[in-house]
């Protein structure tokens, strides 16, 4: 069957849209993080916060929402997540107390943090093998897409009032009810015993390639969350005096540029093969990490951000195809939530370390933390991924 056949499938708009909503929770906020400092009169450490907050609830919760997906069925788990959402973080908007803007960026985190793994979980019930391969790239092109179009839409949104960025999660309300009514995908059929269950996660989560893929995913969402969406747009208020609307555009080329390259992922992955493919990505992170520590003005900046965006498309849906093929329909929600667990470890650690960093060695010191992270990528691929080794499980 035609690899362009999957767009006739009704399923395939319903996880784009989930995509949508969960790359909302951070890349529509970031543009407004000067502002938001401003308001508050808080630090750019504790800015961090806001991106913490909706992380944290990601790596204890995740897990348990992959068990009850295997369990009791995917929308059981997908629409009070999306309900969740949609109210915490529109209840954001309202609130002028940074202590309790954190408390309701808690609650949003707690229905995000289904969302990143139950869309791979979704696409790895609903298609196999060359289908599948090319449905992990598109769908990350729609996640970078959103990425591209939410900090520069959030910008834009920011210079009418930082809290009017936070109207956006409403939009999880509607697509939770068009889940409920037209998602018709595969479920876990037969209840086996909890040991055995447990047994079977086990057995495809302990490989060398598998452990390896999640160390290197942890440290990708540090380079991320910790050095790029973090601190990119403070570097660019300090050395550009830029405002929120052409911070916003420029973070729109790096994702623009992953859209590019995760949309060719079939092709990609004819031409390099996969573990290659992860190479070059970290190599882009690396590469781009030295660019924005150098950079001075826009046109460097561009450089920068494009040979990100380029590493990340590249990257990110090459491990998601590699992972969602490990584990059979019965334990694949759960396995994918430890993937999207580790992610969200990552997303929380990256702030945090990299602000530890800013705080002792300045604003230049978080992009050569970027550098270091990504050379410990290329070490963890070089020793521990082996797709030929992969154990894959039907």
């Amino acid at each position: 069957m035609s690899t362009n056949s999957v767009f006739k499938n009704k399923n395939l708009y319903i996880i784009f849209g989930v995509t949508l909503v969960a790359v909302m929770g951070v890349a529509s906020i970031t543009p407004a993080f000067p502002n938001i400092i401003r308001f508050f009169d808080i630090s750019p450490q504790q800015v961090g916060g806001l991106i913490v907050a909706f992380t944290l609830p990601g790596i204890f919760l995740t897990p348990f929402t992959g068990i009850l997906a295997d369990r009791y069925g995917r929308k059981i788990v997908l629409v009070p997540s999306l309900f969740l959402f949609g109210i915490a973080g529109f209840a954001c908007m309202f609130t002028r107390d940074f202590y309790w803007l954190l408390v309701l960026r808690f609650f949003q985190g707690v229905g995000a943090s289904s969302l990143s793994s139950m869309n791979i979980t979704l696409v790895g019930d609903l298609f196999e093998g060359k289908q599948r391969t090319a449905v992990m790239g598109y769908n990350a092109s729609v996640l970078s897409i959103a990425t591209a179009s939410y900090p520069a839409l959030g910008g834009v949104i920011a210079i009418l009032g930082w809290q009017y960025i936070f109207v956006l999660p409403i939009l999880a309300i509607p697509l939770g009810i068009v889940v409920m009514r037209g998602l018709r995908n595969p479920e876990p059929s037969g209840k086996m015993h909890l040991r055995t269950y447990f047994g079977r996660v086990w057995q495809t989560i302990n490989q060398r390639t598998v452990w390896g893929l999640l160390l290197v995913n942890f440290i990708l969402f540090i380079i991320l969350y910790g050095t790029y969406l973090t601190y990119f747009p403070l570097m660019m208020e300090h050395r550009l005096g830029a405002d929120s609307y052409h911070i916003g555009l420029m973070m729109s080329l790096m994702s623009i540029m992953t859209a590019i390259m995760s949309s060719q992922l079939g092709r990609i992955n004819r031409l390099l093969g996969q573990k290659r493919q992860l190479i070059i990505g970290s190599l882009g992170y690396f590469t781009a990490s030295l660019l924005m520590l150098f950079a001075k003005d826009y046109v460097s900046l561009a450089v920068a951000v494009v040979v990100f965006g380029f590493g990340h498309g590249i990257t990110i849906p090459s491990i998601q195809n590699m992972m969602v093929g490990f584990a059979a329909i019965n334990e694949r929600a759960a396995f994918m939530s430890l993937n999207s667990m580790v992610l969200r470890g990552g997303q929380t650690a990256g702030p945090l370390l990299v602000g530890t960093v800013y705080a002792f060695s300045g604003l230049n010191a978080t992009f050569a933390t970027g550098a270091v992270m990504a050379i410990l990528m290329l070490v963890l691929i070089a020793a521990m991924v082996n797709v030929k080794t992969v154990r894959h499980r039907k």
